[in-house]
């Protein structure tokens, strides 16, 4: 996997951080849609002292629950987190003023009135929306693993293990002591790759069947003219 996000990363021009503990914080949102489950993973790799690549993967959800997607708190609709790389957008403080987690504390994107199941919309669904909303990155609950979202996110990416929350944490401290309260989050949304897959596909077969139609048509008229 570690291979994969790397390319991924370069691919898209995106910043690979390389020093000692150093975070590289990767939300990965799946192309699969179930309303409510902890379906997507936030990766979270880096250099160990000795030159050696960590790398963990953790359960987590990148979308708000449904509670909040039919109960939206802002006007224009409940936000999702666009895919992107948000360099420096974040940093150690409190969610909520309660504990400690990753805060937004420079602009990101989100999208409001995103359509999950959008796969064969022409245009993504939704419109954008920047500034500061309080995307944090934090846990469900204060101990064990929580298998369905409920209320715990209304656009925030958020952890399904409160152990393995605690594990994040402790890398967080790590990077910050290190390298400053300044954290980089890239979103890799994978159900707008699809989106686009598909989209590509049903415009790739529209011009097809275009050309072969006016091809046919063309051939019709020159031979009544030959007659």
């Amino acid at each position: 996997m570690l291979n994969k996000t790397r390319q991924i990363l370069r691919s898209k021009g995106y910043k690979l951080y390389k020093q000692p503990y150093q975070l590289n914080i990767v939300a990965y949102r799946s192309k699969i849609v179930r309303s409510n489950q902890f379906d997507d993973e936030i990766h979270v790799f880096y250099i160990h002292s000795q030159g050696k690549w960590i790398y963990h993967i953790f359960a987590a959800t990148t979308d708000p629950c449904q509670y909040w997607l039919d109960n939206p708190v802002h006007p224009q609709g409940t936000a999702f987190l666009k895919k992107g790389q948000y360099e420096g957008a974040y940093a150690m403080g409190y969610h909520r003023g309660i504990y400690q987690a990753l805060v937004q504390v420079q602009d990101v994107t989100v999208i409001r009135d995103y359509d999950r199941k959008g796969i064969f919309k022409w245009f993504e669904s939704g419109y954008e929306d920047t500034g500061r909303f309080g995307i944090n990155i934090h846990r469900a609950r204060n101990e064990g693993k929580v298998k369905v979202i409920d209320d715990f996110s209304a656009g925030c990416l958020v952890f399904a293990d409160a152990e393995e929350y605690d594990l994040f944490m402790k890398l967080v401290k790590i990077h910050r002591d290190r390298y400053g309260n300044r954290f980089t989050v890239t979103l890799v949304d994978f159900r707008d790759e699809r989106r686009r897959i598909y989209r590509k596909v049903a415009w790739t077969s529209l011009i097809t069947s275009s050309i072969l139609f006016f091809a046919d048509l063309y051939c019709r008229q020159t031979r009544d003219e030959a007659v």
